[in-house]
């Protein structure tokens, strides 16, 4: 088990609103509470969802995702300038790519690390594209079962890049519920996979999963930062305000040194044991146990009814006639979201391009293994 201080890293995402005087502040904060790594969102709206998509219900309300994401698209320059700024802060710039576009801006821009969300666990293309790169990869695993995860780590490890593997233990809702975070799936994780395991939280309280985490070994904190959370970002209402993530800092900074002050492993055993009971009696027995969990992982039962629609699949981005060939260009690797009925898996990409759709395939639409079908 890994023992230390986490790297902290404060998700950004989107909240700075496209306007690089907000998110200069927002890394402000983020450097001033403590946090290694400031975490932002190359959005391009046509690399996630399909504008039939529909409205997506998310923390601050239900809104037409595609129309918001639109708004938030930004050139290179912008996300050059980002990275400026976190250099002048002396934190590391990390963004999520979602597409193949947003993967090749950031390449341009000579990032160190790239950062896969949970939804895109799946996204084949994508991971074989940054790959490529022979840079470092960190994968949120929310939304995702143990097979999902193992067929992706197969999948980059298959390709032969020697690509480094990070993964974050993760449960995909907003906010999360602390009970349903199953936190000693990390260790579990950790030997299942050997390699590195943190975690990505999206729960209110600033503390338990963080510190708890930190206790079973995690190797990296992500959440996200806000400077109000009545600020219009996706994910302000579910994110710490300035003052609240300094406190997580301090928190998880003073276990891990903790921690690592001691390589004896009964030792190790004896202050975990001893930093968790701290936490039973600050927060009850019943519900540091239930955080804790079975460390068998399984969806979260916030993720139950989201499998397969959060993820990406295969999509028609325009009608598609019977008889056409399916080119790159007609179809894209999307989120279906509620509205639309997911496609293939997208390890078929490859595969089904270059074949002729004997039926009509409508815009947004799944394609299944039906359109493919002769009569």
């Amino acid at each position: 088990m890994t023992t230390g201080t986490p790297r902290i890293i404060a998700e950004i995402g989107t909240a700075h609103d496209g306007d690089i005087t907000k998110a200069r502040a927002l890394v402000g904060a983020a450097a001033d509470a403590g946090a290694h790594t400031a975490k932002f969102q190359l959005v391009i709206a046509d690399e996630i969802l399909h504008p039939l998509a529909g409205s997506v219900d998310l923390p601050g309300g239900t809104l037409p995702l595609y129309d918001r994401f639109r708004e938030l698209e930004r050139d290179a320059d912008f996300y050059r300038e980002l990275q400026q700024i976190c250099r002048d802060a002396d934190v590391q710039f990390l963004c999520t790519p979602f597409g193949l576009e947003s993967a090749r801006i950031l390449n341009s821009l000579g990032v160190d690390e790239y950062k896969i969300a949970s939804p895109e666990l799946n996204h084949h293309p994508l991971l074989k594209e940054i790959a490529s790169y022979r840079k470092p990869i960190v994968l949120s695993t929310g939304v995702a079962r143990l097979r999902d995860i193992g067929e992706t780590v197969d999948y980059i490890d298959s390709l032969s890049t020697r690509t480094q593997i990070q993964l974050l233990h993760c449960v995909t809702s907003y906010p999360a519920k602390e009970e349903e975070y199953n936190l000693l799936v990390i260790p579990s994780l950790q030997h299942v996979f050997g390699l590195p395991v943190g975690i990505s939280d999206h729960s209110m309280d600033p503390v338990l999963v963080p510190a708890l985490a930190t206790i079973l070994g995690a190797v990296t904190i992500e959440k996200h930062i806000t400077l109000d959370r009545a600020d219009r970002g996706l994910d302000d209402p579910i994110a710490l305000n300035p003052k609240e993530f300094r406190t997580m800092v301090r928190e998880v900074t003073d276990i891990g040194t903790r921690m690592s002050r001691t390589a004896d492993p009964v030792d190790q055993k004896r202050l975990r044991l001893e930093l968790t009971d701290k936490y039973r009696s600050q927060y009850g027995s019943t519900r540091v146990d239930t955080v804790l969990g079975d460390g068998i992982k399984r969806l979260a039962p916030s993720e139950i009814r989201h499998y397969g629609f959060t993820n990406r699949s295969i999509h028609a981005v325009t009608d598609i006639p019977a008889g056409t060939l399916l080119t790159a260009q007609s179809l894209a690797v999307l989120r279906s979201e509620k509205n639309l009925t997911p496609g293939l898996h997208p390890r078929f990409w490859e595969a089904i391009l270059g074949h002729r759709v004997t039926r009509d395939i409508l815009a947004g639409e799944g394609l299944t293994w039906n359109h493919l079908l002769v009569d």
